[in-house]
């Protein structure tokens, strides 16, 4: 079995996130990625939030990366779905128009400016679900739209891109870069482990691990990147079982997705909700509030994530039998120092992300936005002398396009309200469920649930699901007597579910590419994990969401 050390994880040229390399040796002997090496980020033509290893081939991507049915296959089913979306969208013109130009007074009929905002939405989400077109186009296309039929200000639209929630990623990326390239990730994991006696605390274990670095890369496909040389260490440590390798090859890009709830930062989604809840007039989240709500249902997912890949994947032989996983082991597997004393990057890298986690939880007693913290985390990581990296290695490292993506869907927000759609969608469109009350309230909770739950089959970007399903979830909430905040979070927790085919998600396509990660699982094995996994994720949101989080402080009604 191959080692570690000939996998290195450069930076996808094509997104510019953070480094992949958990240590700085990984970083500075990843060879130049060549352009063939960009293939799997453009599979499907969609961009790409993420660092990916390089692929040692030069042809085409996987066929596991792919989506069912090839174009010819999907032509008749888009071009229906099309049609029927362009009927509709006439109609709500045709209506508004007849119905006058101000804003919608009752639930009477409906205006031009609501009805051409909604039709843009409408097709916006078509195109994210239905076509290969880049995500942050589609996005840019819908707000060009809007400006052209004088729905959105051009103002308003630049003006998101110096939103605060922009510099926050900016300077949180920054800091993640200097805390991968530092070898810290690699060290904690690898003293992590080493207290593992079996297969089930040794899967617990990583469960953990996996978790805490929720709050170090504020990316799902950077910490699937930086769990695949962890991947491979225990793979040597654990050769001659290889159920185990592939159960636990199962397991990592599901806790990164489940865990990713646990922080504001673990994926640009939970940033884009957090955006329309404000635009919609609603408080939304500090990072302090949803650790308190996310990060419980991070931790219980997870390790029931845990359980059930134990449970489905290993025999009960596999399970008795005992494993032994030193930091000696995973030092010699990966060729990198994970024991003796901290370096000097590891100190700084400690250093730089307890004080930035620190300030975001204790926020209510300085007072300093979480953006001015992330950007000074993000100049103490580049200063010489302070920091673990350099600036134009930290910049280049942006992901540009999720921060453009969200800078789009934030003026789409501000239009959908702007033009009166959001109150028109919470008063005509829930007219004839008004009477049912706590009962509707439910019933809408559950659909929300389900809903995000299975919208990675169409959507598999879990920004564009967010930009496609929140705004809709906030308009109609009020109308139903549930509150915003709540819904908005049960459908983001529940789209954090995303493991039925390796196209639906990064972290589980790069999992599944036999030239990633060696002893990986196939399609088979994730469907085996979705029949459990989708109705247990779908019962735990909803627990959470009618009982866990009014306890908390958000209750569901309003």
């Amino acid at each position: 079995m191959s080692t570690p050390t000939s996998t290195p994880v450069p930076t996808a040229p094509d997104s510019g996130l953070v480094a992949a390399a958990p240590a700085a040796g990984l970083a500075d002997t990843a060879p130049a990625a060549a352009p063939a090496s960009a293939a799997p980020a453009s599979a499907e033509g969609r961009t790409r939030f993420a660092t990916l290893p390089p692929h040692a081939r030069t042809t085409s991507p996987l066929p596991s990366v792919r989506r069912r049915g090839g174009p010819r296959r999907r032509l008749p089913l888009r071009v229906f779905a099309l049609a029927v979306v362009l009927t509709g969208c006439v109609a709500l013109v045709v209506a508004g128009a007849l119905g006058g130009t101000g804003a919608p007074k009752s639930a009477d009929g409906i205006t031009l400016p609501v009805a051409l905002t909604v039709s843009v939405f409408v097709l916006a989400v078509w195109a994210w679900s239905a076509t290969d077109l880049d995500d942050t186009l589609v996005a840019f296309l819908a707000a060009l739209a809007l400006i052209a039929v004088g729905v959105l200000p051009v103002e308003d639209f630049f003006a998101s891109l110096g939103d605060e929630t922009i510099w926050l990623l900016i300077g949180a990326f920054v800091m993640a870069t200097a805390i991968s390239s530092s070898g810290l990730a690699l060290r904690a994991a690898a003293h992590l482990v080493r207290f593992a006696r079996g297969p089930r605390s040794l899967f617990h274990l990583t469960t953990v691990a996996l978790t805490l670095s929720a709050f170090a890369v504020p990316a799902t496909s950077g910490r699937a990147a930086l769990a695949v040389p962890v991947h491979a260490a225990l793979s040597t440590a654990l050769d001659g079982r290889p159920r185990v390798v592939r159960a636990l090859a199962l397991l990592m890009p599901t806790v990164v997705l489940l865990s990713a709830v646990g922080s504001l930062l673990g994926a640009g989604a939970h940033l884009i909700t957090d955006q329309l809840l404000r635009a919609s007039g609603e408080q939304g989240f500090t990072f302090l509030t949803w650790l308190w709500l996310g990060l419980p249902l991070a931790v219980v997912s997870s390790h029931l994530a845990c359980e059930l890949i134990l449970w489905r994947f290993l025999a009960r032989a596999d399970r008795a039998r005992g494993v032994r996983v030193t930091p000696a082991d995973i030092e010699r597997a990966s060729g990198l120092r994970v024991t003796g004393p901290l370096t000097g990057l590891e100190r700084r890298a400690t250093l730089l992300l307890g004080a930035a986690v620190l300030l975001w939880s204790t926020e209510p007693l300085h007072g300093l936005p979480p953006a001015l913290v992330a950007l000074l985390g993000a100049v103490a990581a580049v200063t010489p002398g302070i920091g673990c990296t350099t600036l134009p290695t930290a910049v280049a490292r942006v992901p540009w396009s999720l921060l453009l993506f969200l800078a789009a869907t934030l003026a789409l927000a501000a239009a959908l309200t702007g033009s009166g759609a959001a109150e028109w969608l919470s008063t005509s469109a829930l007219e004839p469920l008004r009477g049912l009350g706590a009962a509707g309230a439910v019933g809408f909770l559950l659909v929300v649930v389900a809903v995000s739950t299975a919208a990675h089959l169409l959507i598999p970007s879990r920004s564009a699901r967010s930009a496609a399903i929140v705004p809709a979830v906030i308009a109609l909430a009020p109308g139903l007597g549930v509150e915003p905040m709540a819904a908005a979070l049960a459908s983001t927790a529940a789209a954090g579910f995303c493991h039925t085919l390796p196209s639906s998600a990064k972290p589980v396509a790069m999992f599944a590419d036999p030239q990633v990660v060696q002893g990986g699982f196939d399609r088979g094995d994730l469907r085996r994990l979705s029949v459990v996994l989708a109705p247990a994720m779908f019962v735990l949101v909803a627990v959470f969401a009618l009982w866990i989080w009014p306890l908390q402080g958000l209750p569901l009604l309003r």
